[in-house]
């Protein structure tokens, strides 16, 4: 049985912050029947479960974004303990390979509620040249597209892509496969950090996202509530 969602809202507000004091001032001006909270690598190494707790705590969704990659078992057990945390979402990288993937499906088959579980393709920050000096022959699109495949025929519920990704992908996929994709941004902003491949959040759902990531555009803005109440009416 999956962990029931709180929210309907497609918004995931990626909490990148270097420590709990700064990310629970944005959380303290947000509220979760309004968006669901992304907390990542960085915040988690410095905050720990327990502040993965707490959002769950305050009634937020969480996605646990730290792309699992690991041996088989040693992915399988670190599923399960996000799991116990009662994170709405986790993520695996697909890289890792089929029997990685299966290993962490079956290790959740046992938990009384579990998070949805997506596979990471390829990074939105990584461009073709990128991606060619690492040893990957196939386009960039080739690629996402093989791994989406491998995710699903492996039992995930979904990917994590770039939304000029997803139109293919919801095509080769079908309608019930999740496709979660960050580096969305409003029209009005300029993009300056390092994601490459980026899409409007109206124009990210109409191509088929399931849920879209939005950091800087919310957790900059002077109002944070105000910013994602406008994204929401854009949408």
């Amino acid at each position: 049985m999956l962990i029931v969602e709180k929210s309907a809202s497609k918004i995931i507000v990626a909490l990148d912050y270097a420590d709990s004091n700064e990310a629970l001032l944005l959380v303290n001006r947000l509220r979760p029947d309004l968006c669901k909270v992304k907390v990542g690598k960085e915040l988690f190494t410095a905050a720990g479960p327990a502040f993965v707790s707490e959002l769950v705590d305050r009634g937020f969704d969480v996605f646990l974004d730290l792309k699992f990659h690991d041996i088989p078992n040693t992915v399988a057990k670190a599923c399960q303990a996000a799991a116990a945390l009662g994170v709405w979402m986790l993520n695996l990288h697909c890289l890792g390979g089929s029997r990685m993937l299966e290993a962490a499906m079956e290790g959740l088959e046992a938990q009384a509620q579990r998070p949805l579980v997506i596979g990471v393709t390829v990074l939105t920050s990584m461009t073709q040249e990128e991606l060619a000096a690492v040893g990957v022959a196939d386009s960039l699109e080739e690629e996402v597209s093989r791994l989406a495949r491998i995710a699903k025929l492996t039992g995930l519920d979904g990917v994590v892509c770039s939304a000029r990704e997803v139109a293919v992908l919801r095509q080769q996929l079908g309608n019930d496969f999740l496709l979660v994709t960050p580096g969305i941004r409003p029209a009005s902003t300029k993009s300056e950090d390092d994601q490459r491949r980026v899409m409007t959040p109206k124009d990210a759902l109409a191509a088929g996202s399931s849920y879209l990531v939005i950091g800087r555009p919310i957790t900059q803005a002077e109002d944070p509530l105000l910013a994602l109440a406008q994204i929401q009416e854009s949408l």
